[in-house]
């Protein structure tokens, strides 16, 4: 009796033991179905954001209504061939002759309105202009900057660099601003009469050097009394023809 009590309670002990094992692993599979179900709207949300950001609005960007600052010297709906240099943009004519009038095709530059004899607007054209570089035109065709820091007065005569830009209406090849040596041309307001009649009236006393800016050489003919007289003449001749000048370099007016 005693044997089959003991080996029905270790039966039941295997048993519980079995039940256990079993009860662990579907707790097991359950958490796992719980935390694949978890994850899943997570991912949903992932590709819903990321879906969302790719798709996002796409703004194109605000085009530019700046005014180009050619427009200002272009006058509108005028003949297209009348227009400025800066207002259109021609072709290279390479069989011109040097000097010599020449047809050249041009186009109006973008925002510009211009018109034919008939008063129809047209965006292509001929000019006829002379064949020729910028830097080959005439002194009047162009404007030069001017230097006050050479001297007008010397031998030989200085030059200096200058800047040169072409005038609005003048069509000629090439770049419209360019460089160029020149004579020193300034003056400082000084008059050549006023100096000679003062070289004549009161050049013993050095007056002429004085309004001439230069106060040594007036020093000493003031207290020589103009060399005896010999200086003052000699001075009057310098004047006279024009080799002695203002002390700043510029020439007379």
């Amino acid at each position: 009796m005693a044997a089959r009590w003991w080996r029905r309670a270790l039966r039941g002990l295997c048993g519980a033991a079995l039940f256990l094992s079993q009860l662990s692993i579907l707790s097991g599979r359950a958490g796992s179905l719980m935390t694949t179900k978890l994850s899943q709207p997570q991912s949903t949300l992932a590709k819903s954001l990321t879906s969302t950001s790719t798709n996002a609005p796409y703004f194109k960007a605000v085009e530019s209504t700046e005014i180009p600052p050619y427009l200002t010297n272009c006058p509108s709906n005028g003949l297209c061939s009348r227009l400025p240099p800066d207002c259109m943009t021609c072709n290279t004519n390479y069989s011109c002759v040097y000097g010599k009038t020449a047809t050249f095709d041009c186009r109006v530059k973008p925002h510009v309105h211009c018109v034919d004899e008939n008063n129809h607007e047209q965006e292509n054209f001929t000019i006829n202009m002379t064949c020729q570089f910028c830097w080959q035109l005439a002194t009047s065709d162009y404007v030069c900057t001017n230097s006050t820091n050479c001297m007008t007065v010397s031998c030989p005569r200085q030059r200096y660099n200058a800047t040169c830009t072409v005038r609005d209406h003048i069509h000629c090849l090439g770049n419209r601003v360019f460089p160029k040596m020149l004579y020193c041309n300034w003056t400082g307001g000084y008059k050549w009469s006023t100096a000679l009649a003062l070289s004549i009236t009161l050049g013993g006393f050095g007056a002429d050097r004085f309004y001439l800016g230069q106060w040594r050489e007036g020093l000493g003919k003031l207290f020589s009394f103009g060399g005896l007289g010999i200086w003052t003449l000699i001075d009057v001749l310098l004047i006279g023809v024009g080799y002695v000048g203002p002390a700043d370099g510029s020439l007379y007016i």
